[in-house]
């Protein structure tokens, strides 16, 4: 009887011993979500006084929206910016990078390997400034679908966001004016 009472006291111990384990498990395999964030704007309003001038400036309005933008991303982490490379969207983007010192990275749309891109900055947060036709464009590869269509050529206060959480994208555009 005491050979039987051990035995069962035994397996009673061992039963808590796994349970206990098991229990330890589970809360070591929660882990906080990965999320990128992608921010998609376009260059601020340009100098239309040459319509050959094919690398135009910003004019005062496009300086005074440069100047919002900066407002708005300062209360945004993040950790890179990306800009094609042309006087507009580099001015645009000139008062957000000397605010954050941070070096602006140039991209060429038409040959930006988005799946790199997005490898790159997982748990990140990228500004990307760009163009009527490329902003849309980028956003939708990064969310993967095609969501946006291309910005009519006076639209220079679309903000396009796109957010992955694990691996699952969602978006949205906003209007800064």
């Amino acid at each position: 009887m005491k050979t039987i009472k051990f035995l069962f006291i035994s397996l009673l111990f061992i039963g808590f011993t796994n349970c206990k384990d098991k229990a330890e498990v589970t809360e070591t395999e929660v882990t906080e979500p990965v999320i990128s964030t992608f921010y998609f704007i376009r260059h601020g309003e340009k100098d239309r006084s040459n319509p050959d001038n094919l690398d135009p400036e910003l004019n005062q309005d496009g300086l005074g929206r440069a100047i919002r933008w900066e407002r708005i991303f300062s209360e945004v982490e993040l950790d890179d910016i990306y800009s094609t490379d042309y006087d507009r969207t580099m001015m645009t983007v000139a008062p957000i990078s000397v605010n954050r010192d941070l070096v602006v990275q140039t991209y060429s749309p038409s040959t930006v390997n988005v799946d790199e891109f997005k490898e790159m900055y997982l748990g990140k947060n990228v500004l990307v400034v760009g163009h009527s036709n490329t902003t849309p464009d980028f956003a939708n590869k990064i969310l993967g679908e095609d969501k946006y269509p291309q910005m009519d050529d006076y639209d220079n206060s679309s903000l396009y966001i796109v957010r992955i959480v694990d691996g699952v994208a969602t978006s949205m555009q906003l209007k800064m004016d």
